[in-house]
C-alpha cells in the first residue's frame, strides 16, 4: 500500500469507487481484456484510470508455482482522470492561499506591549483609554471596547499584544493609534487579551511560523498600506486559537515571540481580533 499511499488521489480521497478482485493468472491481453470488461459494466464512471496495487501478473512465463506464488488478493482502484488533476489543482490553490495569508500576516506590526495606565473614556462609557509601551521613545495612546468584559483594575502594568500599523482613528474625542489583540467566544460574550509569553518585553516582535522563520520576515507594511490592501481584513478571519488555546494563524501557524507563542488565558477555538 506504499504506492496507494503516494498516489494523489488516493491523498486526497478523489477515488470513486474501490473493490477488491482475485489476482488473475492469464496473459497480458487477456487480463486487459477482463479488467476493461468489468470497468465497463460500472455505469456512469466514464474514462477512468486504474491502479492495480501490487501487479502479481506473470508475462514473461514464469512456471506455475510462481503464479500461484502470488495469487493473493489485490486492490484496483480507479479514480477519473478529471478528478486528479483536480485534486492537484486545488491541493496547489490552498496551498498558495495559505502562503499568501501567511505572508501578509508577518506584514502586519505586532508587537508586544506593556500597559502602564488605564482609564474609563470621558465621553464613551464603552471604552478604555490606555497607555501602553510598545517599545517607542513614547507611549501610545490606544483605545478599547473592554469596558464589559475586563475590570479596570486587571488592565494596569499587565503585557498586552498590540496592533500597531493602522491608521490612528479618533474615538470620541480621542485618537487611538493601535489596537490591543484578544481573543472571543463565538458569542462574543467572553473576552481575553491575548497573553504574550514569560520573558516578552514591550516592542519584541510577533510573527506567524515556527522560530527557524523569525530572520527572514518580510517588512511591516505602513498604516498607508495595511488600509489600502486590507491586510487586516484578509487576514483577521483566519486568526483563532486551538484547542490548547494557542493563538495561530489557520492550523498549522503558530502566533510567538522569540520568548514563545501567544496564548489566550482559557478560550479554546475561540476568534481573535
Amino acid at each position: 500500500m506504499a504506492a496507494a499511499a503516494s498516489a494523489p488521489f488516493l491523498r486526497h480521497h478523489y477515488r470513486r469507487c474501490c473493490v477488491f478482485l482475485p489476482t488473475i493468472s492469464a496473459s497480458a491481453p487477456r487480463r486487459r481484456l477482463i479488467y476493461n470488461h468489468y470497468h465497463n459494466s460500472i455505469p456512469g464512471l466514464g474514462k477512468f484510470t486504474s491502479l492495480l496495487l501490487p501487479i502479481h501478473a506473470n508475462d514473461n512465463g514464469k512456471t506455475a508455482s510462481s503464479i500461484r506464488a502470488t495469487e493473493r488478493r489485490q486492490l484496483l482502484c480507479y479514480c477519473t482522470e478529471t478528478e486528479v488533476q483536480n485534486s492537484n489543482t486545488e491541493s496547489t490553490t490552498l496551498d498558495e492561499k495559505d502562503s499568501a495569508v501567511r505572508e501578509a500576516a508577518n506584514t502586519l506590526d505586532i508587537r508586544v506591549g506593556r500597559i502602564l495606565k488605564a482609564w474609563r473614556h470621558e465621553e464613551a462609557d464603552s471604552l478604555y483609554v490606555e497607555e501602553v509601551d510598545v517599545g517607542e521613545p513614547e507611549p501610545r495612546i490606544i483605545c478599547s471596547g473592554l469596558v464589559k468584559y475586563i475590570p479596570l483594575h486587571l488592565l494596569q502594568d499587565r503585557n498586552v499584544i498590540v496592533l500597531a500599523n493602522l491608521k490612528p482613528r479618533n474615538m470620541r474625542g480621542v485618537k487611538s493609534n493601535g489596537m490591543l489583540m484578544a481573543a472571543s467566544d463565538a458569542a462574543h460574550e467572553n473576552v481575553e487579551l491575548l497573553v504574550p509569553p514569560e520573558g516578552a518585553v514591550a516592542g519584541d516582535r510577533v510573527w506567524f511560523g515556527s522560530v527557524a522563520e523569525k530572520d527572514n520576515l518580510p517588512d511591516v507594511a505602513s498604516p498607508n498600506q495595511v488600509q489600502k490592501k486590507k491586510i487586516w481584513e484578509l487576514v483577521q478571519p483566519h486568526l483563532k486559537t486551538d484547542d490548547t488555546c494557542v493563538a495561530t494563524l489557520g492550523t498549522n501557524h503558530q502566533m510567538r515571540t522569540s520568548a514563545g507563542p501567544i496564548i489566550s488565558q482559557s478560550l479554546k477555538n475561540a476568534n481573535i481580533s
